[in-house]
């Protein structure tokens, strides 16, 4: 999969999430479920799309994805902000699709400490794509995964 590996996410979805409450406690156990809504459409003639990302959370958010797909390198980097997260957009995770699951990762400071950030994809082209994140907090000796999204396509 290269540039259209996206291609099959584009259109609305039903998403169901589960979250950690607090994602910067790499102690944190308690999860929280909500549901929402996207929107994923392509741009700039294939190499990229844009996500715009509605949640029933408390208090209800909206995030939006950039994902642009870099053909010399055959590399995709992934932009995400929210109405949670306001300020500079944080370094794009990076990756590819291997065998069917997009491996995505980046440095980031998060509450003043660094840590590595992965984003995982799985299922892009079937009925109910996963989409998953992970943390780092010891330079990718483990990961904690801090939040998972099941997509179904809307009607």
């Amino acid at each position: 999969m290269s540039q259209d590996a996206f291609d099959p996410y584009f259109g609305t979805w039903f998403l169901h999430s589960r979250k950690l409450r607090d994602v910067t406690d790499p102690d944190c156990t308690e999860w929280l479920e909500f549901d929402g809504t996207n929107d994923v459409s392509p741009i700039l003639g294939g190499l990229g799309n844009v996500e715009v990302a509605r949640f029933a959370y408390d208090p209800p958010f909206e995030g939006v994805t950039l994902r642009v797909y870099d053909p010399a390198d055959e590399i995709w980097r992934i932009y995400y902000t929210s109405t949670r997260q306001s300020g500079p957009l944080p370094p794009p995770v990076q990756g590819r699709f291997e065998n069917g699951t997009g491996v995505f990762e980046s440095d980031e400071v998060l509450a003043g400490r660094a840590i590595k950030v992965r984003f995982e994809w799985t299922g892009i082209a079937g009925d109910t794509p996963r989409w998953q994140q992970f943390f780092s907090f010891d330079q990718g000796r483990t990961w904690i995964k801090n939040w998972v999204t099941v997509s179904t396509r809307e009607a």
